[in-house]
């Protein structure tokens, strides 16, 4: 089936269609650097992440474009109150952006602009909008005429007369109309400027997206994308002024991710009720809050709490254990046949052979319904119990079932690479995550471990009592002991 999204636009799902066949053109709006990014703006990249990842993996070559908004009332309030200049604040939290969403696996765009180094294209387009009567001068601000773009508000489908009627915003009798909204900013005393027709000022927020999107994708492009609260002037604005300037539409497919919600409201930082990334990764393994995040459906609300995350450390953990088991099963073994012969596998063998063939196909239909990674993820599961029933009754002895789990396998880690999991070295992931449940904890790995081989040793000689003394003692530790065909495992509960 094709590829199908939704279009908050239209407010439904379409087939999606580039303009240039082969080809993607991705606009996606990064953060205002003024502070650490929380888990709202690492649900929003990581979604975008996989939007990139999957529609280069279906074989689209995609440029995608996330900016960097360096100039901000926020982020001049905070070099004013650190005593600073407002690019000190803006440099070091692209830096720290950046290692944010280096540690989430973030593929990099294809562009990562900043909106003082497009100033001149920003001017440009202002004065354009002023030559055609779609904005005005008023002292040293411009302002866009919303009463003057017929199609205003076509994306949220709000009201106008209704918003004007509504308004909680300052009277400013300047402007011709109070939902009209600023282009340019004339300089207050000791703030940042640059030059420009108006004399000296800096970019409003939402012209500096229009004006990199241009400058990047052209003016129209295939995908714009963003978190919901954007939807609200941001982006309602950025088409205003875009396709006023143009002539033409700006983006075709307008994507929106859901909200991380804290009992039931949403994570922000005017709320105060955020975390950011760096306290989360903390506590959790990157790929953990990464899997996480790609729990629900990209436009559901995302619900963060300790038993969540837990959750998808224990899916994790699921899912790595398998893929260890297969590499402890194929160590040491010879290279296996090219061709799977059915007749050659056991029964538990011959399922996981028809789950692992299917599971590509699955994968692939439910990323092509709007990029539904938690369908994707349900489908992996599945085959995952189909792994461990192939290896709890002693799959792979052939060299027809040393195949088959090496096509699972990689099968497992093709399919990770779209969503930016499973992609570590097993035994490495797992060891990584005990070490971090252990911190704290009265009992060290070697403890563990050496108990493990006394209790083997104790079941061999069929000492029964000692064998469950040491279960018992691990077990008020918090680590659990798990007997499987390739073993004694542990982990910690």
């Amino acid at each position: 089936m094709p590829l199908r999204v939704y279009n908050t636009l239209s407010n439904g799902k379409e087939e999606f269609v580039p303009i240039n066949p082969g080809k993607v053109g991705m606009y996606v709006c990064g953060v205002t650097v003024y502070d650490f990014s929380h888990i709202g703006h690492a649900r929003a990249n990581v979604v975008f992440d996989v939007i990139y990842r999957y529609l280069r993996y279906l074989g689209y070559e995609v440029t995608y474009v996330r900016n960097y908004t360096d100039i901000d009332d926020k982020i001049i309030n905070r070099a004013n109150a650190d005593g600073v200049r407002f690019n000190e604040i803006s440099e070091r939290f692209i830096r720290e952006f950046d290692q944010d969403m280096a540690e989430l696996g973030l593929e990099l765009p294809t562009f990562q602009p900043k909106a003082t180094e497009h100033v001149a294209d920003i001017i440009t387009l202002v004065e354009s909008l002023v030559d055609k009567g779609y904005a005005y001068a008023a002292g040293g601000d411009v302002y866009f005429r919303v009463d003057k773009f017929a199609p205003y508000l076509k994306l949220s489908g709000r009201n106008l007369e209704e918003m004007q009627a509504g308004a909680r915003i300052e009277v400013d009798e300047r402007k011709r109309h109070p939902m009209d909204f600023a282009l340019w900013k004339e300089a207050k005393p000791g703030e940042p400027f640059w030059e420009s027709p108006w004399g000296n000022g800096r970019p409003g927020w939402h012209i500096e997206c229009s004006a990199m999107s241009i400058r990047y994708l052209g003016e129209t492009f295939d995908i714009h994308g963003g978190g919901k609260d954007l939807i609200f002037p941001h982006h309602e604005n950025e088409i205003a002024q875009s396709e006023a300037a143009t002539g033409r539409p700006f983006a075709r497919y307008w994507l929106h991710n859901g909200f991380v919600n804290i009992n039931a409201e949403k994570m922000s930082k005017s709320l105060g009720n955020f975390f950011t990334i760096r306290e989360v990764l903390e506590r959790y393994d990157s790929e953990v809050l990464r899997f996480f995040l790609m729990s629900a459906h990209y436009r559901s609300p995302l619900d963060f709490s300790d038993q969540n995350l837990n959750e998808a450390e224990a899916g994790m953990e699921r899912i790595y254990s398998a893929l260890a088991g297969i590499e402890e099963m194929l160590a040491g073994r010879g290279e296996p046949v090219e061709v799977i012969n059915p007749d050659l596998l056991n029964d538990a063998e011959r399922e996981l052979l028809e789950k692992a063939g299917s599971l590509p196909e699955r994968f692939k239909e439910a990323m092509d319904d709007d990029f539904n990674t938690a369908l994707a993820i349900a489908h992996t599961f599945d085959l995952v119990r189909c792994i461990n029933r192939a290896l709890d009754e002693e799959g792979g002895k052939s060299s027809t079932g040393q195949a088959l789990f090496t096509n699972v396998r990689n099968i497992v880690r093709e399919l990770g690479k779209v969503l930016g999991v499973f992609i570590s070295e097993p035994s490495a992931y797992l060891e990584r995550i005990k070490t971090r449940k252990l911190a704290g904890q009265e009992i060290s790995t070697a403890e563990i471990e050496n108990l493990i081989v006394e209790r083997g040793a104790a079941r061999k000689s069929k000492d029964f009592k000692r064998s469950d003394e040491i279960r018992d003692y691990l077990l008020s530790r918090n680590i659990q002991l798990l007997d499987g065909a390739q073993g004694t495992t542990w982990k910690v509960r």
